[in-house]
């Protein structure tokens, strides 16, 4: 969402390495939450895996205490399913076959955040539905290669676009990336479509969150009961990806990425 002005703050080398700690520790949970996710498991079991993988690791969870709506957010990720596009809340439901369920995971690390999130596909899924999922990770790519000092948030900001705008894709306006460091949210705001401005430069010690949304239909959505759950108006599935990155003099470097998820280079980012 669309933060209050605030300065944005720039990251030392020191601080970037502590955030790539955080950052690994994120992979790690994306990496076993997807290795459980099956039928008949819930959105709960998922979360207390989180939740313990975090706090075994010596990390704090990001998402714990965040204030919303639906009152301050109780859990360690966000599962959101089909049409749910972000801020799933765990709970008793279980997981299906042939859903598609997105997972959004935070973790501090002696004060630094790290973020990122993922879609797995439960089993089979339409065609249609699997390049959805491809590619918005593909735009997360797009986005992070456009992250380079001297260009603009709005230069990340259509190239993820561009990716959304070939297979005719919703792109979530009021949801989008973000600053992020020593607070999980910090500005600058990072939107997923073309605005009317090139928007901030971009300069080395910069960290981001950059997290692509797309559905297979239009690009509204609506708050559900819960004060959370963001879902498309429309029930058009939904796919979501994010990386945190810093913005290096030599150019971006994704940092929630750990050993088993090879450190991705832009070119094989596809």
């Amino acid at each position: 969402m669309i933060l209050p002005e605030r300065r944005v703050t720039l990251k030392s080398r020191h601080q970037v390495e502590q955030m790539r700690r955080a950052g690994r520790l994120v992979a790690d949970v994306l990496d076993r939450v997807g290795d459980a996710i099956q039928p008949g498991i819930t959105t709960l079991e998922l979360d207390r895996i989180a939740e313990e993988l975090i706090r075994r690791s010596g990390g704090i969870p990001s998402f714990i205490g965040v204030p919303g709506a639906g009152g301050p957010y109780r859990h360690s990720i966000c599962v959101s399913i089909d049409d749910e596009v972000v801020h799933g809340i765990p709970g008793r439901r279980r997981i299906e076959a042939g859903q598609v369920v997105s997972i959004d995971a935070g973790a501090i690390i002696e004060g630094w955040h790290g973020d990122a999130a993922r879609t797995f596909l439960v089993g089979d899924a339409p065609d249609e539905v699997r390049l959805l999922v491809a590619e918005t990770r593909r735009s997360l790519f797009a986005g992070i290669e456009a992250a380079r000092p001297g260009n603009t948030i709005g230069d990340i900001s259509a190239a993820v676009e561009a990716v959304a705008l070939e297979h005719g894709y919703g792109v979530l306006r009021e949801y989008g990336g973000h600053g992020i460091g020593s607070e999980m949210h910090e500005e600058p705001f990072v939107p997923n479509y073309r605005g009317n401005g090139r928007g901030r430069r971009l300069e080395p010690g910069m960290c981001l969150a950059i997290e692509p949304m797309f559905t297979l239909g239009g690009p509204d959505v609506r708050v559900r009961a819960d004060g959370w759950t963001v879902a498309t108006a429309d029930g058009s599935l939904a796919a979501h990806w994010e990386h945190t990155i810093a913005i290096l003099p030599e150019g971006p470097e994704v940092l929630t990425v750990n050993g088993r998820e090879e450190r991705l280079s832009l070119e094989a980012g596809v």
